[in-house]
């Protein structure tokens, strides 16, 4: 029996998990860092593998025959993990990586590198819809002038912006819920990364309409020469193609 281990955490994880034939071991490897976690469909396992060299020995350990990256696009550090051990143990590996959005006419958006950067960029505004998950809010922590409205899965831990309010939420969302929640708290700018997908999508519409300038966040690169493919459609004709059936 092959063993697929799918590095998890997204919609495409799950979807991905569902589709594939039976007669596969599948295995969804989850952070942990949702308490409620949607689960997918086969074997799951939750919490880190100790870096680059504990997934390698996990890889040995139980004869995975091919590693799916299918993190979130902004997982950097799992990714590079996961290049490093599919190269030591020598197990390919596929990275599915959903693509990412797309400037639009009426978009007023301001493409940054990195949180901090999206922190400078937001200092002097007042009313900022902060949508780009609890983990980075510490880049935020210093400022004092602008108040947030932070939307995350999980309660926010500190260190967080003195000035704040949380919504806690999970998608997908809808157009006309984005609109008022943008209009009933006088949002001035959006800050978000660039996740792609259409879970969260609807904002960046809403922002649209009402003219609202919008901070992207650009994600981080993939290892180099990673086989990246856009969808789960196209991961299952590589994995199939690779003989996981």
């Amino acid at each position: 029996m092959l063993t697929v281990l799918i590095l998890g955490g997204t919609g495409e994880a799950r979807r991905l998990a569902a589709a594939l034939p039976p007669g596969l071991r599948v295995v969804t490897s989850l952070a942990g860092r949702v308490t409620q976690p949607v689960l997918p469909p086969g074997e799951v396992r939750v919490g880190g593998f100790g870096g680059a060299a504990g997934l390698a020995a996990y890889l040995t350990a139980e004869r995975v025959d091919i590693v799916v990256d299918a993190t979130h696009p902004f997982a950097a550090r799992m990714s590079g993990n996961a290049a490093e051990a599919a190269a030591t143990t020598g197990v390919p590996l596929l990275v599915l990586r959903r693509p990412g959005w797309t400037e639009r006419p009426g978009d007023r958006w301001h493409r940054v590198p990195d949180l901090p950067a999206a922190a400078v960029a937001v200092a002097g505004a007042d009313r900022v819809f902060l949508t780009t998950g609890r983990q980075g809010l510490s880049a935020f922590a210093h400022l004092t002038r602008p108040w947030f409205l932070v939307r995350s899965v999980d309660p926010p831990e500190p260190p967080t912006p003195p000035r704040m309010a949380t919504l806690l939420d999970r998608g997908p969302f809808t157009v006309a819920g984005e609109t008022a929640l943008l209009r009933d708290h006088a949002i001035e700018v959006l800050v978000t990364k660039d996740s792609g997908g259409g879970m969260t999508v609807a904002k960046l519409t809403a922002a649209r309409d009402l003219g609202l300038r919008v901070v992207m966040v650009d994600r981080p690169p993939l290892p180099p020469g990673a086989v990246t493919v856009p969808t789960v459609e196209a991961a299952l004709e590589h994995l199939l193609g690779a003989g996981a059936a």
